[in-house]
């Protein structure tokens, strides 16, 4: 039964806007997830850039510098040559990503958790619709983003082109958006997206899957919105995103970070095929795990500031628990 008009002017604005409502509520959380430990993704690009076999036939010398070795010796290295704060270098369009890209995957989610798979009578969600629901909707999420994501993984190698003597591509994030799309078109700022996709769909997965596990009447675990509810399950669940997921995600940085030609082409890269083969003749099959420690730390604490920012925001605003 539909509501009066002027009985729905009173209502909240989460319940006159529910999605909306969540949509912003899920980029609130995940504005402070990304800002807590932006700099472990920072250090895990930087990484899975390191000896990229395909820049010698540019001849450019980027070979020749000395590669960052491990997660620690890369940290310090950006703070000792470049300063502290630029561990946070590239962070702005990252919340921009994480507010179209979280907001996205968590409305699509709770859409197809509610609407079109449903509970079971029991009020339980399946794990395997669970599984499905949440690589539908990384996928969505994800793809809606890629523009974002493209200016973020461009701005965090920022800091190393100056080092190495290169010209800075870009003079902030707005220049950046409209230069590729200058140079590439609308089509351009979704450069990377296949293995992107592939990453967020494996990612979502695990990472609803542990929402389904942890909040699952007949977890082993009663649920509780708190720490350790949320660290054991985040971190085996980002273990295994990790392992499945860091190949798509090294090929989609050097995608996204190559340099191109005045038609916004890929000078090293045809394809995400092509990259993949590239990165394995020449540099071996363990440099699709570049990245991989950051990667993985990264997600428990990034999943757990989420997950208990995202729950106690709903709470204050009248919006029914996750």
């Amino acid at each position: 039964m539909s509501v009066p008009e002027e009985e729905a002017t009173l209502l909240p604005l989460t319940q006159r806007w529910p999605r909306t409502s969540k949509f912003l509520l899920s980029g609130c959380a995940a504005t402070v997830a990304e800002l807590a430990t932006f700099p472990l993704d920072l250090t895990k690009t930087r990484l899975q850039m390191q000896g990229e076999a395909a820049l010698a036939r540019l001849g450019d010398g980027a070979t020749g510098s000395a590669p960052y070795r491990g997660m620690v010796r890369t940290a310090l290295g950006i703070v000792q040559e470049e300063g502290f704060l630029k561990l946070w270098q590239g962070v702005t369009p990252a919340i921009y990503r994480h507010v179209v890209y979280s907001g996205g995957r968590m409305v699509t989610y709770e859409h197809l958790r509610e609407v079109v798979f449903g509970k079971s009578e029991d009020k339980h969600y399946p794990l395997w619709k669970s599984v499905i629901g949440g690589m539908m909707a990384g996928i969505i999420g994800q793809f809606l983003a890629n523009p974002t994501d493209l200016v973020k993984v461009q701005m965090q190698m920022e800091g190393k082109r100056r080092l190495e003597g290169k010209p800075l591509r870009f003079r902030g994030v707005h220049h950046a958006f409209a230069k590729i799309l200058a140079e590439g078109g609308i089509r351009g700022l979704w450069a990377g997206w296949v293995p992107n996709i592939q990453r967020a769909a494996l990612v979502n997965m695990g990472g609803h899957t542990y929402s389904n596990k942890a909040t699952s009447p007949n977890s082993a675990t009663p649920y509780r919105p708190n720490i350790q509810t949320h660290c054991p399950w985040g971190l085996c669940s980002g273990l295994v995103a990790s392992i499945l997921g860091t190949p798509a995600d090294v090929i989609k940085s050097r995608i996204m970070n190559q340099p191109r030609d005045k038609q916004g082409r890929g000078l090293l890269y045809k394809s995400s095929t092509d990259c993949l083969i590239q990165a394995v003749q020449g540099e071996g099959f363990l440099s699709l795990y570049k990245g991989f420690l950051p990667s993985w730390l990264r997600m428990t604490p990034w999943s757990m500031v989420f997950w208990l920012t995202y729950e106690k925001i709903r709470e204050m605003s009248g919006v029914s628990p996750f």
